[in-house]
């Protein structure tokens, strides 16, 4: 190549590179997936680790209480060791439930681990034509904050397929999926209220009421996708909501030093955090999961509350991330202000 050719090429290289990297950050405009009704067919798949038929059975009789017509994906059953599956197989079942014309809804059987694996290859531009209701939580975080940054889809972190759908739970998949209810205000499960342990009891860590669109999930994996083109970003003005478990509470920590050191969480209109289940500390001389909190998010000057009924755990409602939502750490609510579907 000529000297010159070559100094012309350097010269638009740092255009293409601005280009390029508009076009991966440009906000999508937000889209709403159809609501669920009776009859409705939805495809059921394991996009993260494998699943036991037990809960595959489970999966497919709670999607059929709720009056829909479950179908499993073609390599659902699949286990490839700690994975549902190969790379491409568990890609071709997410592909192949957002294409088909047939299904009406996505739901992730479990979590577990292996969805950041396959980021990268999955056709967005597929799921942005076919806009549908996909629900999952855990490692399912991966996928959703992909989609909402790649596409504007409204996504929906709620119970798995193979969870248990008690009152609580269901009446927030109805509320938020089938019939919505708007504005939805959403309090606390009496049943983990009347647990009365620590990691169930509601705490203030800043009081105030901050108003916002939804964003985030299960902290492993939104720590996990930092420095990645995946990772948690444009948090200006929106509500967090972050869950976690099994973890110890110098873990969790290790976990929000991450965070605040890969986005300025200052930015956020508010942070609600879920049910840390299986997060006790180890004993008396460790911090607890509501120390680490109060160290790490008490001083952004943001309201902020813990224990609100999402997580792993049974009675959990159901987050739409994307919809304008509102919380009020005095009644510790969260209050839905729009459908999440149309």
């Amino acid at each position: 190549m000529k000297r010159r050719d070559l100094i012309k090429g350097v010269a638009v290289l740092p255009l293409l590179a601005t280009t390029t990297l508009s076009q991966k950050t440009a906000s999508h405009k937000l889209i709403k997936p159809k609501r669920l009704k009776k009859g409705d067919t939805v495809a059921i798949i394991a996009p993260s680790s494998g699943a036991d038929e037990k809960q595959f059975e489970k999966a497919i009789q709670n999607m059929t209480d709720l009056g829909f017509k479950p179908i499993l994906g073609k390599y659902a059953r699949e286990i490839n060791g700690f994975l549902a599956g190969t790379d491409e197989q568990r890609i071709a079942d997410i592909h192949w439930a957002f294409s088909d014309k047939e299904i009406d809804a996505v739901w992730c059987v479990r979590g577990g681990y292996g969805l950041s694996r396959i980021l990268p290859k999955i056709d967005y531009a597929l799921i942005r034509k076919n806009p549908k209701i996909f629900m999952g939580y855990s490692d399912i975080t991966a996928l959703h904050l992909a989609i909402h940054e790649n596409t504007g889809l409204v996504t929906f972190h709620g119970p798995v397929a193979s969870s248990t759908y008690a009152d609580y739970p269901k009446k927030y998949v109805i509320n938020t999926l089938i019939t919505p209810v708007v504005p939805d205000k959403i309090e606390p499960s009496p049943d983990n209220v009347a647990k009365g342990t620590l990691l169930y009891k509601t705490q203030v860590i800043t009081s105030g009421k901050a108003r916002g669109r939804l964003i985030g999930g299960n902290l492993s994996l939104l720590t996990a996708l930092a420095g990645t083109p995946y990772a948690l970003r444009n948090i200006k003005g929106k509500l967090l909501f972050i869950e976690d478990v099994g973890e110890r509470p110098y873990r969790l920590d290790r976990m929000f030093t991450q965070l605040k050191q890969s986005v300025n969480l200052r930015e956020l209109a508010g942070i609600a955090l879920g049910i840390f289940e299986g997060c006790d500390a180890p004993d008396a001389k460790s911090q607890t999961v509501i120390d680490v909190v109060k160290d790490q998010l008490g001083g952004l000057g943001i309201p902020v509350i813990y224990g609100l009924s999402f997580g792993h755990i049974r009675d959990q409602f159901t987050f739409p991330l994307g919809v304008q939502a509102e919380l009020d750490t005095g009644n510790s609510t969260m209050t839905l202000l729009e459908s999440g579907v149309v």
